[in-house]
């Protein structure tokens, strides 16, 4: 039972890492492009591990701190890299209504 538990984790995290390639692929905009592969790959690392926890119990404290690494990690530098891609002002998708960066760099520039 803890074999097929351990699969259907897998093939979870492997549909999402799909999903995460999908979105690489689709999206408009280096910004959407990193939040969707972002998100997707967290998740789909999550399950994967989960799934590899099932198959090798043994294993469950190395697989915990893998997937602590991975959450912190990921949103952090996708973080810095959408920061780092918008100082070199590369620009948004054309439907992108709101710029709440800019809007907040406008405001402290007007304070001081």
């Amino acid at each position: 039972m803890t074999e097929v538990i351990g699969s259907i984790l897998v093939l979870l995290g492997a549909g999402f890492h799909f999903s995460a390639g999908l979105g690489m692929l689709r999206m408009p905009d280096v910004y959407t492009r990193m939040q969707a592969g972002t998100k997707a790959s967290t998740l789909g690392n999550t399950l994967v591990l989960a799934g590899l926890a099932f198959y090798h119990p043994g294993w469950s404290l190395k697989l915990l701190i893998i997937v602590y690494f991975v959450l912190m990690t990921n949103p952090i530098s996708s973080h810095a890299l959408a920061r780092a891609a918008y100082s070199i002002r590369i620009p948004l998708a054309g439907g992108t209504g709101i710029d709440a960066l800019r809007d907040k760099q406008q405001n402290l520039r007007s304070k001081t």
